[in-house]
């Protein structure tokens, strides 16, 4: 598929520049100082996005409301973090732009998070709330499933579990730079670590061993790559070309394509990992949650949410 066309002399600059401040900023050490950390680095929410504090299951959660309405259906995003950081204010800016450019009504998932809440708790949270949004009267053909990272490892394994339980499946997923292998034994680890400034093979591991502790890695409740991947909903998923989790986006692919599984993958050249939430300050971000846009559009998403 098509991207966007991107001006490549922009683009390096934009990049470049944001490259060199996320290394000037560098990253705390103890685990209190990097949850605010990814809090404080989060664009902040526009003005014209109405939140709205509700509850999923049992767990915190809010709706973002675009300027149009949120007539286009039902969005569940489950944030990135490794299952250890992020929260409802560390990716609530790009969810609103999300909810701008898709005209869903963004619902955005508090999950528990390790150490304190590991393995399952973070996918029995996203089953349990995707069941609380069919019992408010949410239609799964309405619904598109989300999420970032490990949270969009999370939205892909969620698709398993539901298909697994005989729940209805949401009408289609979208993932950015989704961790799908917990093992953490994607080849890109090692071919992409000198161009990827965010993420190396150590803190992966170190992330999995919080949140999955004894548990077998491959578990696709853990790691959704080695799950069956037939009967899923259509899927984008959308990789940066520096990022050391491209083959766990690719690799997941070529599985679930096997599978008979409809999957689009674009690959955005010169991107880092989850790009989309520094949409403020690249160019590309903008272009990359315009294609989920056009994606969620060429899917035949219904026009209007159920009231």
């Amino acid at each position: 598929m098509t991207l966007p066309t991107i001006d490549p002399v922009a683009e390096s600059q934009e990049i470049a520049a944001l490259i060199e401040a996320l290394a000037a900023a560098g990253w705390p050490d103890g685990l209190a100082a990097e949850r605010a950390a990814m809090e404080a680095e989060a664009t902040p929410l526009a003005a014209d996005i109405a939140v709205t504090a509700m509850r999923l299951g049992e767990r915190p959660a809010e709706a973002l409301v675009g300027p149009a309405g949120g007539s286009a259906g039902t969005g569940l995003y489950l944030h990135g973090g490794g299952y250890v950081y992020g929260s409802l204010l560390s990716h609530r800016g790009l969810i609103g732009e999300l909810a701008r450019a898709t005209n869903l009504r963004m619902v955005q998932l508090d999950y528990r998070l390790a150490p304190e809440h590991p393995f399952p708790a973070a996918i029995e949270d996203a089953i349990a709330a995707v069941g609380a949004l069919y019992d408010s009267g949410v239609k799964p053909q309405d619904l598109v499933v989300m999420g970032d990272s490990a949270g969009g490892g999370l939205a892909l394994a969620t698709l398993i579990a539901l298909r697994d339980a005989q729940m209805a499946l949401p009408r289609a997923a979208v993932v950015l730079s989704p961790w799908t292998d917990l093992s953490c034994a994607g080849e890109t680890y090692r071919s992409r670590a000198a161009i990827d400034p965010m993420i190396d093979h150590a803190l992966a591991c170190k992330l999995a061993g919080l949140y999955a502790g004894d548990a077998d890695r491959r578990d696709p409740r853990l790691s959704p790559l080695f799950g069956d991947l037939s009967g899923l909903p259509p899927m984008l998923i959308q990789v940066g070309e520096r990022e050391t989790l491209q083959s766990d986006a690719a690799n997941f692919a070529a599985r679930a394509r096997a599978a008979g599984s409809p999957v689009t993958l674009e690959e955005w050249p010169g991107m880092i990992h989850v790009w989309h939430q520094y949409y403020a300050r690249l160019s590309a971000g903008h272009r990359a949650i315009g294609r989920i846009a056009a994606f969620l559009r060429e899917v035949d998403m219904p026009d209007e949410a159920p009231r």
